[in-house]
Parts: C-alpha cells; structure tokens; sequence
C-alpha cells in the first residue's frame, strides 16, 4: 500500500531507513544520523509546500518513501522539482522503487493547489557510480543530462553527481 505519509507517526521508521543510507552508501552526502524530530520537519515541510512524500507500506510497517521537494529556491525554478526515493534494505530490488516512482510522478502531475503546479520537469541526482538507481531512473524516462565530477567528499572519496531529468509538461 502507498499513502501519504504522516510525520510525527511516520519519521522514525522512516529515519531509520535513510539513516542505513547515511552510515552505509553514497546514496546521500549526509553524513550524520537524522533523528526523528529532524525527519519530521523534513517531511512537514514538503507537505506543507504542497508537495507529496509518499510511503510505502507492508503488513510490518514502512518499507520505503519518496518525496519531491524544490529543485531550487529562485522563482523560475517553481516548475521544476527534485525527486528521491529510499527504500529498506531488504526491499531492493524487487520493482518497490519503480512502484514508488510510478505513484510521485502520478501525483506531482496532478498537483491542483501547489504554486508548483503545473510541474514541467524532475530531476534526480544520484552519486556515481551507482547502476541500480541510473538503471531505475532511465527504465522511468529519466534521462542523463549532466554530471558534476568530484561534487561531494564522503568515506574518504571523491564521488561524482549524475543528474537525470524526466519531462513532464509537453509544448
């Protein structure tokens, strides 16, 4: 099941899932551990830009989100969101990203009451190499439109920043 998410219900399942991210991979250039108050500001805070954070449910509980949030703070950006999804370790690979994804994108196109709306495009950076989330984003339409080398330091290495953008509104 996918619904929206609750924050001060919902933040500490979902702090622990993107807390494995920041311990563990590059998935993130964070470096810290987010606490469950933090992650409740993060995910009020999308909401209340009319913006959908989204989770994804089993009979367990919470085992993976997504959200779009603000591309950039500039007005003519207001068109333009950034896209993220996590999911619980023991859930990769099994198409609840794709599932995930499906669902953002059928919400941020519908989007009626956000400044945002219409929404023209998304975009998604992931740190290279990673050929799970670049297979995920290009079998969604994504497509590779540019790539910062050496953008972020973590685990001692350079990483570079692919970013992948799907477009939504047609001329």
């Amino acid at each position: 099941m996918i619904r929206d998410a609750i924050p001060m219900e919902d933040a500490a399942r979902v702090a622990e899932i993107y807390n494995f991210y920041v311990a563990t991979h590059t998935a993130t250039f964070e470096v810290d551990a987010v606490g469950e108050a933090v992650m409740a500001n993060r995910i009020a805070a999308v909401q209340s830009a009319g913006l959908p954070w989204i989770v994804a449910t089993d009979a367990l509980g919470i085992v993976g989100y997504a959200y779009a949030s603000t591309f950039h703070e500039r007005a003519a950006y207001v068109h333009t969101l950034s896209t993220s999804v996590y999911l619980d370790r023991g859930e990769t690979g099994r198409g609840l990203g794709r599932t995930l994804y499906r669902e953002l994108v059928k919400r941020v196109t519908s989007l009626d009451d956000s400044p945002h709306a219409p929404v023209h495009s998304l975009v998604a950076g992931i740190a290279l190499p990673n050929d799970a989330s670049v297979g995920l984003h290009e079998s969604l339409g994504f497509e590779h439109v540019g790539t910062i080398r050496q953008a972020g330091l973590k685990f001692d290495r350079w990483l570079d920043v692919g970013y992948w953008q799907l477009g939504l509104a047609r001329e």
